[in-house]
């Protein structure tokens, strides 16, 4: 029996991931939480986990700093991250604390077991452009479109996500004052002047040409 941990704080993304999870073999077990804290119960009450999958903008103890406690207490479980961004940067950052493997969100839901299961047979698993030989047609990030840096990105995303200057800023562990920097940045690449109309923006489908 496979049985695999879910931390992500979005309800409706948790419980479709779960539900997703169960196909990946005959009698998995997917378990669900919201937060490190809850995840850290579920660690010390269930037996013979086989793997975390693990979002990495949380709230209170943040994903990244998250697998570095998995890995001091936990080193043999293996941890996937599964995150809306998928920069090199971040990428690199979730490999060297000890991911073992980074599967995008915009990911199908096939690529997400294909790499599951890879990296329960023992593997590593990379997005296809961070491999060898190269990368592979892709869509461009909202990063890559408006020409965002990797902290703006960030700050774009808990943005989207509806948290305020104070709560972004605990999670990345910024001022206020940085954060607001961040923001007029982005609302300039954007060419926006507020909140709603960024939301918007980066909503609005690309066109193809």
């Amino acid at each position: 029996m496979l049985k695999l941990l879910v931390v992500e704080d979005h309800a409706l993304v948790r419980e479709g991931l779960l539900q997703t999870l169960r196909d990946i073999e005959p009698n998995t077990v997917a378990i669900g939480a919201a937060d490190a804290d809850e995840a850290l119960q579920v660690l010390e009450a269930t037996s013979n986990l086989d793997m975390v999958l693990l979002d990495l903008m949380l709230p209170g103890l943040n994903g990244m700093a998250f697998l570095a406690v998995l890995r001091k207490r936990f080193p043999a479980l293996p941890v996937v991250i599964l995150s809306a961004l998928d920069d090199a940067e971040t990428v690199k950052r979730a490999i060297e604390h000890g991911a073992s493997g980074f599967v995008p969100k915009a990911s199908t839901s096939e690529s997400m077991l294909d790499a599951l299961r890879q990296v329960l047979a023992g593997g590593v698993y990379l997005p296809p452009r961070y491999r060898d030989g190269g990368e592979q047609p892709r869509r461009r990030s909202v990063a890559e479109r408006y020409g965002l840096t990797a902290s703006q990105s960030r700050v774009l995303e808990l943005l989207t996500q509806g948290k305020t200057n104070r709560q972004i800023g605990e999670l990345l562990g910024l001022t206020e004052g940085t954060v607001k920097i961040h923001m007029s940045a982005i609302f300039k690449a954007l060419n926006v002047n507020n909140r709603s109309q960024a939301l918007l923006a980066v909503s609005k489908p690309r066109r193809r040409i």
